[in-house]
């Protein structure tokens, strides 16, 4: 994103706080901000610390006169790259989805022809309303990229769908939007603060954008990757299932960075309560057999990632009726093994993927497991984790991982998952250009 601008609208929801961390992890993307805050957002917050975060004067007011002497709402709709809406409340994609231009975001949302992704939050039976998915609809057909909601708590104690997408998520959402988007004219002021800006970022924003081409493209661009997440259901009956505590977070952020780094993606995703990742086809399946054949048929691929927490095992007989209690005798399970994903891809003679990257979830001897495993599986390289129940890692939004190879291992510090996902998809940017070269 190095020198895009993004105009972000913040309305007025609770998320809008999360709209400051937005800011912040555009920023150290190397992009430019401007903000508009829409009357509502400005209870949750301030003109000065959207302003301070975004280096620019943040613009509230549609009658602004210092602004509209120039006409300022048309420039700011057209002296962007891409215009991002987070929170988009239900009140700001009815006006959106109408045409209503009664205040400054709403008219600049009417009067642009730039790319727009909006970033839905709102009261999970707001979200499910028929007006608001009408108005969804809507603005699906007239082009609007949308990333979330998700699944989560809520300020009103209540709980599912609505919740406004992570700033992390939105990030890569608007990175992959504008991986497709040429430039906007840069005016000359802008030039001189963009390369005092540059000259000033820090050393983690520099790395992040490393593996990117001569042309200053996308690290994984014109890549096919595919990534392989959450648990799998095997049924013991109509009811009950045997499964691994995965969430799918740590999958769904890489197929996520994968796509913003220019990849054509295919995820796999067992069942979780996730949304989707913008620009990324998506598989749902539920059983392991199930993802075997729906990662076979997305081959061939530069890079597989096999980040799913597959069941060891499927009862040998499902039963086809809900089993009954037989006094205080539980019924006997017998049980099979599943087909080893990972294995199957790497040890493939014909169109395995180049790279092959496996993940190994332990309780004890982490690094030590993950060797073996590397040995066993015949894959490139294993993402090791500790998921020991005290560490909160499955099902939690932090990970620590290990990247193990036949040589060496590479420990990372604690990091959000989605934070993992974007340096992960960085290095694989890396290898896969290495053995290009090679």
């Amino acid at each position: 994103m190095q020198g895009r601008r993004i105009l972000l609208v913040i309305g007025g929801g609770i998320a809008a706080y999360k709209s400051l961390d937005l800011i912040r992890r555009l920023r150290q993307r190397n992009a430019s901000v401007r903000c508009i805050l829409t009357a509502g957002a400005q209870h949750f917050v301030t003109p000065l610390a959207a302003g301070a975060l975004s280096g620019q004067r943040a613009h509230t007011d549609l009658f602004d006169g210092e602004d509209e002497a120039d006409i300022g709402h048309i420039k700011l709709a057209r002296d962007a790259d891409a215009i991002v809406v987070a929170p988009a409340t239900a009140n700001l994609m009815s006006k959106m989805a109408s045409g209503a231009a009664d205040d400054l975001a709403s008219t600049v949302l009417l009067a642009t022809a730039l790319p727009i992704l909006i970033a839905p939050a709102m009261n999970v039976r707001m979200w499910q309303h028929p007006a608001t998915q009408r108005n969804l609809a809507t603005l699906r057909d007239d082009g609007i990229h949308v990333v979330g909601p998700n699944d989560g708590a809520m300020a009103e104690a209540e709980f599912g769908p609505g919740r406004m997408a992570e700033p992390i998520e939105i990030a890569d959402a608007a990175a992959k939007l504008l991986s497709d988007v040429p430039h906007a004219e840069v005016p000359e002021r802008s030039v001189g603060l963009q390369a005092r800006t540059q000259g000033a970022a820090s050393f983690e924003a520099r790395l992040r954008l490393a593996p990117q081409d001569e042309e200053g493209g996308s690290p994984l661009k014109g890549l096919r990757v595919l990534v392989t997440s959450g648990p799998t259901h095997e049924p013991i009956d109509p009811v009950r299932y045997i499964a691994n505590r995965s969430s799918g977070r740590q999958g769904h952020a890489i197929a996520a960075a994968a796509a913003a780094a220019g990849a054509e993606v295919t995820l796999v995703s067992g069942p979780v309560a996730l949304p989707d990742p913008a620009g990324v086809r998506t598989v749902r399946v539920e059983t392991a057999r199930e993802m075997l054949a729906a990662v076979e048929a997305a081959l061939p691929a530069d890079i597989a990632i096999f980040a799913a927490a597959v069941a060891d095992w499927r009862t040998a007989n499902e039963a086809g009726q809900k089993l009954k209690k037989g006094g205080n005798v539980p019924p006997p399970l017998q049980l099979a093994l599943n087909p080893d994903i990972l294995a199957t891809i790497a040890h493939r003679t014909d169109g395995r993927p180049p790279l092959v990257v496996g993940f190994a979830a332990e309780t004890e001897n982490v690094v030590e497991h993950a060797r073996q495993k590397l040995a066993r599986k015949r894959c490139d390289l294993i993402v090791a984790n500790d998921v020991s129940p005290a560490t909160g890692v499955m099902g939690g939004e932090q990970n620590t991982v290990h990247l193990v190879t036949a040589d060496t291992v590479e420990t990372w510090p604690t990091m959000d998952k989605g934070e993992v996902a974007r340096k992960l998809v960085a290095r694989l940017g890396e290898l896969a250009k290495a053995q290009a070269n090679s």
